[in-house]
């Protein structure tokens, strides 16, 4: 765990990264979740996408599915990062 020191007149430096921080794991958590949808899809039909069971092409599709998670996660593509900044930067 990282203690940051805050100066005065930081405060708005501090919020600014803790907003680019939230946005970043918003988003990461987005892609978890898009990455576990595909992954599901794909389990579902025995053969996979492709209609054929293979060790290799399995490992292909693993890692283009983490990929496009990322891609479409990082663009907030399904609006669930989105919802998640909205709800935790909300002040009370």
């Amino acid at each position: 765990m990282r203690i940051e020191a805050v100066s005065p007149g930081s405060s708005g430096e501090l919020a600014a990264s803790n907003a680019v921080k939230l946005k970043d794991a918003a988003g990461q958590f987005e892609a978890l979740l898009i990455a576990q949808m595909l992954k599901s899809a794909r389990e579902t039909d025995s053969g996979g996408w492709t209609g054929e069971s293979d060790q290799s092409k399995s490992a292909i599709m693993d890692m283009a599915e983490q990929q496009l998670a990322e891609l479409l996660g990082s663009q907030g593509s399904l609006g669930l990062a989105r919802m998640v900044v909205d709800r935790l930067s909300q002040k009370k």
